[in-house]
């Protein structure tokens, strides 16, 4: 425990959740809602009350700040990092938060749509969870924890370091990105601006949870050119695009390569989006693997796929579109071990037994990682993300903050 200290994480997360920040997947804005740039107005507000004095938010909605080092060592710069916005998943608005205290291992029923239960048969790691304080939406909405409950848990380290000046560290850069749950938190990020050696995203699920690998994934957009003409004289003539579309879903594998019928280190096919008309009709898919050789492999079979069906219909034609979106982090961050190393003694340091994962996703950290910043990921305590059943304990991100006070610290004692 940290002593002596008021955590605030859970005060600020539940004003949080009830800010509406979904990002929108169909948006061709930076940031693709509005809201998130309100959000990040409202986070560099309260950095500057707590005397985070060059805490900013620029044209694009990112939130930049520095908490100073204090140690007469030249200390790494670390940063902690979280996102802005949740999943469009599931509706995002009008989050109403509970907090069940004393949590004692019966059913939780939630009061807006008493279907919407939680169960430890469902999620075991409930019974982890026993006197402690469980933190959920009312039923209709998600959550939020992702990310919110990351950006709460760095504003309260921020809050910690102002008042606990004997706690020695080198320079803290704190970022809060937008539009991660749509792939494009990233995009217009100002590295220099920031000035980090090394960052720690703060999106993770179990208390003590440390993962330093990431699915490699690629979208595919496939484009179907069927032959249009008035259906009255379409005998002979007519190639329904739709059709076609319809085939080449119903003919991907019912038992795998889909994200329902796998777990682990298994890859997956997942279609994600249908839309066109007769003439022409566009599917989307995301490709999933811990392997660069295995996102080839998932593409190749499902163009071949395309490919035999085509063959059906000589009129028609189609296009293959691949877009690279993340790599396997683990490439890069298995060339800085003491990331790892450090991350994993603050875990313990905080009581907690290392839970080292692999993410069936990605995060902010998989390109920051390419991009020069190195970057694993470090738990929040979110548990069924991206659902209305989505829930979080305020002592799992307690623990969160007390793992980043030890983490600054064994990076300025091992400098």
């Amino acid at each position: 425990m940290i002593k002596n200290y008021q955590h605030t994480a859970a005060e600020k997360f539940l004003r949080y959740v009830q800010i509406d920040t979904q990002s929108n997947p169909q948006s061709t804005s930076f940031p693709s809602t509005e809201n998130q740039k309100e959000f990040s107005r409202l986070l560099v507000k309260e950095l500057k009350q707590m005397g985070v004095k060059d805490a900013a938010k620029d044209e694009w909605g990112y939130v930049y700040a520095t908490i100073p080092g204090n140690s007469e060592k030249k200390v790494p710069v670390i940063c902690f990092c979280a996102h802005l916005d949740t999943a469009p998943d599931c509706s995002g608005k009008d989050v109403f938060p509970l907090v069940h205290h004393n949590y004692n291992g019966q059913e939780i029923v939630l009061p807006d749509d008493k279907t919407q239960i939680l169960r430890k048969s469902d999620f075991p790691y409930l019974e982890t969870q026993i006197g402690n304080d469980i933190i959920t939406a009312s039923g209709k909405t998600l959550l939020g924890s992702d990310d919110k409950a990351g950006i709460a848990e760095i504003m309260d380290l921020a809050n910690f370091l102002q008042f606990n000046k004997s706690i020695k560290h080198g320079d803290i850069k704190i970022l809060f990105t937008p539009d991660e749950e749509v792939g494009r938190g990233t995009e217009k990020i100002d590295l220099k601006k920031l000035g980090a050696d090394f960052c720690y995203t703060l999106d993770g699920g179990d208390a003590g949870s440390l993962e330093d690998e990431t699915f490699s994934a690629d979208s595919v957009q496939v484009i179907i050119n069927g032959v249009i003409t008035h259906p009255g004289t379409a005998k002979g003539k007519l190639v329904n695009a739709l059709k076609i579309a319809g085939e080449i879903l119903a003919a991907l594998p019912k038992n795998r390569l889909s994200p329902e019928t796998t777990e682990g280190r298994s890859g997956f096919i997942h279609p994600t989006h249908v839309s066109g008309n007769a003439e022409k009709c566009t599917l989307e898919f995301l490709i999933r693997d811990f392997e660069k050789a295995g996102l080839k492999k998932k593409e190749d079979y499902l163009r071949t796929q395309i490919e035999e069906l085509m063959r059906i219909y000589p009129k028609a034609s189609f296009e293959f579109h691949v877009t690279e979106q993340y790599r396997n982090m683990k490439e890069v961050l298995d060339e800085y071990p003491q990331l790892i190393a450090y991350a994993k003694e603050a875990i313990e340091r905080a009581g907690l037994k290392v839970k080292m994962e692999s993410i069936r996703g990605g995060t902010d950290g998989s390109r920051l990682s390419f991009m020069g910043l190195p970057c694993p990921n470090l738990f929040a305590g979110e548990q069924a993300i991206h659902s209305k059943l989505e829930f979080i304990s305020i002592q799992d991100m307690n623990k969160a903050v007390e793992t980043m006070v030890h983490l600054v610290q064994i990076w300025e004692e091992k400098s």
